[in-house]
């Protein structure tokens, strides 16, 4: 793993409300807006893009917690920019903060957890755990 971010640094990146990312529930849509899941999604994509470079090939990320807080809707067609921030760096685990916004207004707030590893380890854990 590249040490190569610290406590501070940020990424971002910005993406459009779509129709599939509203909550529909066996079959039937709840509310034009992003849903709390979608926002799980772009939230853990958000600190990945600091794993997109840290990582060497033989290693991968796999997501340890994650936390939202969804504060205001964010309807169908709005553009949504992510906003992810080293809080800590901790041996292979990388934990930042997030922030979705439209324009000025909050969309959600929270926390994503990443764990760098092997992916011969990983892919041992994954076959452990399925047994």
């Amino acid at each position: 793993m590249k040490d190569i971010f610290k406590t501070g640094d940020h990424k971002s990146f910005k993406r459009i409300v779509q129709e599939g990312d509203c909550a529909i529930f066996n079959g039937e849509l709840l509310h034009r807006v992003c849903s709390t899941f979608s926002l799980a999604r772009d939230f853990e994509w958000a600190s990945r893009l600091f794993f997109l470079e840290m990582k060497d090939d033989d290693e991968e990320g796999v997501g340890t917690m994650l936390s939202i807080d969804h504060k205001s809707p964010a309807f169908v067609g709005e553009e949504i920019r992510f906003a992810a921030t080293v809080e800590k760096i901790d041996k292979n685990e990388l934990i930042c903060t997030i922030k979705a916004s439209v324009r000025d207004r909050i969309i959600a707030t929270g926390k994503t957890g990443q764990k760098m590893l092997k992916k011969d380890k990983l892919r041992k854990l994954f076959e452990n755990g399925a047994r």
